[in-house]
């Protein structure tokens, strides 16, 4: 059994696709058959990559490579991190050739745990089933006290929103248990006066050997929600975080740092296979990443695959797309075309900034989203809703 990994390189820089693929097939497991005895090479061989072949493929009008090797499974353990090293790590320093995706044969993948909950646990736990959810991104949170973050904690919540997410750069560990404390109050509030759920992910932050320790601790004392910069402390810390008995709770990656891998054609890690595929794997229930509209954009084919790599058939739960950055009311329309029912809406400035404040900015997202799912044009929905109607006034359509 194999893992296969596809890379690409400019067919320019790749004159001899099967010297080439060779070449990474054995230089990216035992390095050579020259030079040792045939005995050896017999010991050798069940670890050598395999070469399987390739197939020239036109991307912007640019003539590329794919190449494709078979890594044999007993080359590794079923930890993410480690199969990169082995099957891009030096390889990647090679400057023009892009890892652009993987395949994981049944018996292996079935020892990744996936996630947790998945787009069914997570809208079982907020009920709600028929419409996208609604996330807001804390912004403005340096130096608040517990007690004053909880309450801007509850002006987004009190206008519907279902997710709050701490700024990913927030790393204010004094205050976070106490922030968490707080929060939880008007979480529950929620649940008993508006017989509804929301949830808050805190940020997870510490030094590695800490890492687990503090996630128990932040659920300990409340949190029901954990934002994961996963590129930054590791796709085996995520694994371990989805594996762990007392983590039950719902994990949100963020792709900080990605923007080092996928952007470039050339070289790096393909935006499908870093942000959809693996981040599923490794235990993502929520997985965010930059919107085909916003401020900090994917192509839409590459937002659109990534999305179906986190939510299509598979033998994991669905992880929930967050397609992010930039997005305001306006573009909720195409944003369902696009995405359907099951995304999250997450949005930073276009709920905190809305004329009205805090609370209408959610107020005008959700009327929108409410509106859509039943069918409802947008202007239409903004003749009933003011916080709407202000919204689009400022923010038009994508």
């Amino acid at each position: 059994m194999k893992v296969i990994a596809t890379y690409q390189i400019p067919a320019s820089r790749c004159p001899d696709p099967d010297k080439r693929g060779r070449g990474i097939a054995l230089g990216m497991t035992i390095g050579s058959w020259s030079g040792i005895s045939s005995a050896q090479q017999d010991r050798q061989s069940r670890y050598a990559g395999v070469y399987l072949g390739s197939e020239n493929v036109f991307l912007n009008s640019e003539e590329k490579v794919q190449l494709r090797i078979g890594f044999p499974i007993s080359n590794f353990p079923v930890r993410l991190s480690e199969i990169l090293v082995a099957v891009f790590g030096k390889l990647s320093m090679d400057g023009e050739i892009k890892l652009v995706d993987l395949f994981f044969p049944s018996e292996m993948a079935k020892e990744f745990p996936g996630p947790k909950f998945g787009i069914e646990g997570v809208r079982k736990h907020l009920r709600q089933f028929h419409r996208p959810l609604l996330m807001s991104i804390f912004k403005s949170g340096f130096d608040l006290s517990p007690e004053e973050y909880a309450e801007a904690f509850g002006e987004q919540v009190s206008g519907g929103v279902d997710i709050v997410k701490d700024d990913e750069i927030n790393f204010d560990e004094k205050d976070r248990l106490e922030r968490v404390k707080h929060c939880r109050k008007v979480i529950d509030d929620i649940s008993r006066n508006e017989n509804r759920q929301v949830l808050y992910a805190v940020n997870l932050s510490a030094p590695p050997s800490k890492l687990i320790e503090t996630a128990c601790h932040l659920v300990d004392e409340g949190a029901n929600a954990l934002l994961v910069n996963v590129l930054a402390y590791g796709w085996n810390v995520m694994q371990e975080l989805a594996e762990h008995s007392k983590i039950n709770v719902i994990l949100l990656a963020h792709p900080a740092l990605a923007g080092c891998f996928y952007p470039s054609s050339r070289h790096g890690i393909s935006a499908p296979l870093l942000l959809g595929s693996l981040m599923r794997m490794s235990g993502a229930d929520l997985a965010l990443f930059p919107s085909p509209y916003g401020n900090v954009s994917l192509p839409k084919d590459d937002a659109l695959e990534i999305a179906g790599r986190l939510s299509e058939k598979s033998m994991f739960k669905s992880s929930f797309p967050v397609p992010s950055a930039g997005i305001h009311p306006g573009m909720i329309p195409q944003m369902m075309i696009d995405f359907g029912k099951d995304v999250v809406v997450n949005a930073g400035g276009g709920i905190h900034h809305h004329p009205s404040g805090t609370r209408n900015g959610a107020k005008a997202f959700l009327d929108a989203i409410n509106g859509l799912s039943e069918g409802i044009e947008i202007n239409r929905i903004a003749e009933k809703s003011p916080a709407l109607k202000e919204a689009l006034s400022i923010w038009k359509s994508c």
